[in-house]
């Protein structure tokens, strides 16, 4: 029995023996691909920090402009505003002209006559303009009506918020309204 057990060893060790080159063969392929899942992963890594920036810089770039829409939002609240005081006041704002500016209303010298209500809301509307648009020599208003009390506002602003030239940071919001 001896004999038999040593021919199936020896018939077992050769045909081990055979199969081994192959074995070797795909061992050495698959030995050869080592860190090429580490390459894709760093590709990845790259692919993906580009991605990221880009939305961040997509983000910066939506924060500014919706600040910018904000600040026109409110030199347009702020139109309203002064419509609101001179329909109040509607005979001061059309026969008298009281509410008309000869000089745009600078929101870093907002006038100081407050003897008539028509000079009290002007103060008011020149300090409202300073607390959104900025007290600045840039922050305009300029009123001007008609006495059948067709009414213009014009402000001017220079918006900060956006990352453009000087040119398009100056704004200017004109309302035209009757009264």
């Amino acid at each position: 029995m001896n004999s038999t057990v040593d021919a199936k060893r020896a018939s077992f060790l050769s045909m081990r023996h055979v199969r081994s080159p192959r074995r070797g063969a795909a061992s050495y392929g698959r030995f050869a691909q080592r860190g090429v899942s580490l390459i894709e992963v760093l590709v990845a890594v790259v692919i993906l920090s580009v991605a990221f920036l880009g939305i961040a810089a997509m983000q910066a770039m939506a924060l500014s402009s919706n600040n910018s829409a904000m600040a026109r939002s409110m030199a347009t609240v702020a139109t309203y505003s002064i419509f609101d005081a001179m329909r109040a006041d509607k005979d001061n704002a059309t026969t008298n002209s009281a509410y008309n500016t000869s000089t745009a209303l600078k929101a870093n010298a907002c006038p100081t006559d407050t003897s008539t209500f028509a000079g009290a809301q002007l103060l008011q509307w020149c300090n409202q303009l300073g607390s959104t648009l900025g007290v600045a020599e840039t922050t305009t208003g300029n009123i001007n009506c008609t006495t059948a009390g067709d009414c213009t506002v014009t402000i001017n602003f220079v918006d900060v918020r956006t990352g453009a030239d000087a040119k398009t940071k100056q704004q200017t919001v004109t309302t035209r309204a009757m009264l």
